[in-house]
């Protein structure tokens, strides 16, 4: 099949590409499918030609925000292909902001390791963590929580069990779980029935012990609402890779919170990104052109 890659073009992800007998050309009308790496405002108008679109995030919700994914072309997303970066991510974040190694970085001085010691939180110690929206990136990160004996509770749309957690629940079925866990890790995909799902009213049903880690999309979290439950010690801690908005403003008061981890949207990098799309876009090739459907093929209609 002929490809073109917009708008940046990836070499190493293009050899792979071609090296499975597709070719690459320059023009979108020539093209039999299109492989995008950008952002939305970038996603150019398809021409009729386009048979599907391989994304290279593992969501699309800005584009289907942007109201460009439609019946018009067949989709695919990267969705589960991040799974061992993120979830070593996450569980990187999560105990940077247990282990309160933001107040000892911040403050540059030994004379803080009494507060350390008063406020560090071993994960270990009978925690259970609720990981919602738990698809693939939920799998491999169940898998690496084992070592520390927590309880795992998974949240997805379906409710359909989820491997190697303690329970599994519907989102419509979990309200429960928001005054269970001691651990939120958000992994779900941005629609509308998501967005800002992390407010008020979900914070106020936490644990006053309770953290929230975020991996997923910014918007997930009601940025306003989450400021003022670590300010008045409804919840714990935070730690973010995402945020709303993206990229925080460098004089937000979330920078200056000793209980709160920030990275800046690295759980996944662009190097992991271009080793990794090249071979899924094989499957998906192949997968089409047999006439089924593609290993990460997004429901248009829902958006992920």
């Amino acid at each position: 099949m002929k490809f073109v890659m917009y708008p940046h073009l990836w070499d190493s992800t293009t050899s792979v590409i071609e090296n499975g007998g597709h070719e690459r050309v320059e023009d979108i009308k020539d093209a039999d499918f299109l492989f995008f790496n950008g952002s939305a405002p970038e996603f150019p108008e398809l021409p009729e030609n386009i048979k599907f679109v391989q994304a290279s995030m593992a969501g699309i919700d800005a584009l289907v925000k942007r109201g460009v994914v439609n019946g018009q072309a067949r989709w695919a997303n990267a969705a589960g292909l991040y799974a061992d970066t993120v979830a070593e991510s996450t569980i990187g974040l999560l105990l940077a902001q247990l282990h309160y190694h933001s107040l000892t970085c911040r403050s540059k001085t030994w004379d803080v390791r009494s507060t350390v010691e008063q406020r560090k939180v071993w994960l270990h110690d009978n925690k259970t963590v609720a990981i919602l929206g738990a698809g693939g990136i939920g799998v491999r990160l169940v898998e690496m929580l084992k070592p520390f004996n927590v309880k795992t509770i998974a949240a997805n749309n379906s409710g359909r069990p989820v491997e190697g957690a303690d329970e599994t629940f519907a989102m419509k079925d979990a309200d429960h779980v928001w005054a269970e866990a001691d651990i939120f890790v958000l992994i779900l995909p941005l629609t509308d029935a998501t967005y800002q799902i992390v407010n008020a009213e979900t914070l106020g049903k936490m644990k006053p012990s309770a953290v929230v880690v975020n991996v997923g999309r910014g918007p997930l979290i009601n940025t306003d609402d989450l400021v003022v439950a670590l300010q008045n010690g409804t919840i714990a801690g935070a730690a973010l890779d995402v945020t709303d908005p993206e990229p925080l403003p460098d004089r937000h008061p979330l920078w200056d919170m000793d209980n709160v981890v920030i990275t800046p949207h690295t759980a996944n990098t662009t190097e992991r990104i271009r080793a990794l799309t090249g071979e899924l876009t094989l499957r998906n090739i192949e997968l089409f052109e047999a006439g089924k459907p593609m290993a990460t093929e997004v429901d248009v209609v829902a958006g992920y």
